[in-house]
């Protein structure tokens, strides 16, 4: 099996059940994917491959560029943790006439945002249960996008392992086959490319791959020479990579009106939350938690009924 095949269509049959299970859902849908004649279905939007830095197709503007530099996401999230505090504190003063004290921000934390970017993640809502690609996953976004039908946002489920290596799928890819036969899979979306992200060190910068977030790089096909060649020399290990079958992708105007439908929570996280490249299980849950109020919530419902 070709694991890096160029994807000539939308691939994966999932988008099929995905485009049905919402037009069950929504009275405005069509067999098309569209909800109320305006938005496709999630995540499977008209795209072609995503390449990484290197002889890439997404020509960034300045602000969409990886920044090495990302201490401001702690401090936003310190800035939020202390006015959802001080807020609580409020209500609390006027109740019981207490003040609590302020907690620092903890090593492991997860924020709502109002606008995708860059290094967020998208939570799948009640709205995507019993939708099979997308149910109660957590997508990384890799890169927030542009309004060029060529640049639009994409990224990867990070939280559907596959419970199988390389090896087991008989890659022709000689790196694929050799130097990383025994990296895991992970389902990364219905679209037809694959792609690996990349653990490193938050200090260290390897060119030729984008950064995400702080120690979390992603690669894909065009990259893959460079990422071996690097194993091979010892730069990194085997075990420092997480290999994706397909990715998700949707057009810049979709991806809003998915998340503005209520599909998609959006969320910023700690880097070493989400860069863990084993840490999937119960992934969903543990952002909602850290979220809080309604978020948290949210986490312990079960299911929807089809």
């Amino acid at each position: 099996m070709d694991l890096w095949k160029r994807p000539g269509s939308r691939g994966f049959d999932s988008s099929v059940v995905v485009v049905r299970a919402l037009a069950k859902k929504n009275d405005g849908s069509d067999n098309s994917g569209k909800r109320d004649g305006s938005s496709p279905s999630p995540g499977n939007g008209d795209r072609s491959e995503p390449d990484s830095s290197d002889g890439s197709k997404h020509h960034e503007t300045a602000s969409q560029k990886p920044r090495h530099d990302q201490d401001w996401r702690s401090f936003r999230a310190l800035l939020f943790a202390r006015e959802q505090a001080e807020k609580a504190n409020m209500e609390s003063q006027s109740q019981d006439g207490l003040h609590r004290e302020i907690n620092p921000l903890g090593a492991k934390w997860a924020h709502p945002i109002h606008v995708p970017e860059s290094g967020c993640v998208l939570v799948a809502t009640e709205k995507l249960d019993g939708v099979r690609t997308f149910e109660r996953t957590v997508v990384l976004l890799l890169r927030s996008g542009t309004r060029h039908p060529q640049e639009g946002p994409f990224g990867v489920v990070i939280n559907r392992p596959l419970n199988k290596k390389i090896k087991h799928m008989n890659p022709s890819n000689i790196d694929l086959a050799t130097t990383f036969s025994d990296c895991s899979l992970h389902f990364g979306g219905p679209l037809e490319a694959s792609m690996f992200l990349l653990k490193t060190s938050e200090k260290s910068k390897l060119p030729g791959f984008e950064e995400v977030i702080p120690g979390l790089c992603f690669g894909a096909r065009n990259s893959l020479d460079e990422a071996a060649a690097l194993v091979k020399k010892g730069v990194l290990k085997p075990q420092d990579f997480r290999f994706f079958m397909g990715y998700a992708g949707w057009q810049f105007d979709q991806l809003r009106e998915e998340i503005e439908s209520d599909y998609w929570y959006v969320a910023a996280c700690s880097a070493n939350l989400i860069s863990s490249l084993n840490a999937t299980s119960g992934l969903w849950e543990e952002i909602q938690q850290l979220m809080g109020g309604p978020y948290s919530e949210h986490s312990r419902k079960p299911k929807e009924d089809l």
